[in-house]
């Protein structure tokens, strides 16, 4: 038990953080540098090489937001920071987790709003959805 706390104390500031970073997205529709710089740290208490590979990640997202748009250079750099403690398989099914989320979200956003005749909100933030994924991967997987 005693060499496990690397990975309680990193548990512990992986949830405050990305609560931070969804709590702040769904405010004020950014993720602030400092909150991806803390998650990213956060991925030191218990480093391993293999984790690097979690900034491809980042890669994929970089990927959608030139090609397709709506992404912005807070949920690229939050993946890449997130790739960082999770490493490449946590956190892409983290993300596609998140994503699939946010598209249940968005479908029973959009049934309620045209029952009603009201115009269907176009875009979310996009962290607390990934944030919930990214848990999920971390506890789980």
């Amino acid at each position: 038990m005693v060499s496990d706390w690397p990975h309680l104390l990193q548990g512990g500031f992986f949830i405050a953080l990305l609560v931070a970073a969804a709590i702040w997205d769904a405010k004020k529709q950014i993720i602030p540098d400092v909150i991806c710089l803390g998650i990213a740290l956060t991925g030191l208490l218990d480093f391993t090489s293999e984790k690097l590979f979690g900034l491809l990640t980042a890669a994929v997202f970089l990927f959608l937001a030139l090609f397709l748009g709506g992404l912005f250079g807070g949920d690229i750099k939050f993946s890449a920071a997130v790739g960082l403690v999770l490493g490449f398989q946590k956190s892409m099914t983290g993300m596609i987790l998140g994503l699939i989320l946010m598209l249940a979200f968005h479908m029973i956003h959009t049934l309620i709003w045209r029952r009603h005749r009201k115009d269907i909100k176009k875009s979310y933030p996009l962290a607390p959805f990934l944030s919930i994924g990214c848990l999920a991967a971390y506890f789980l997987c």
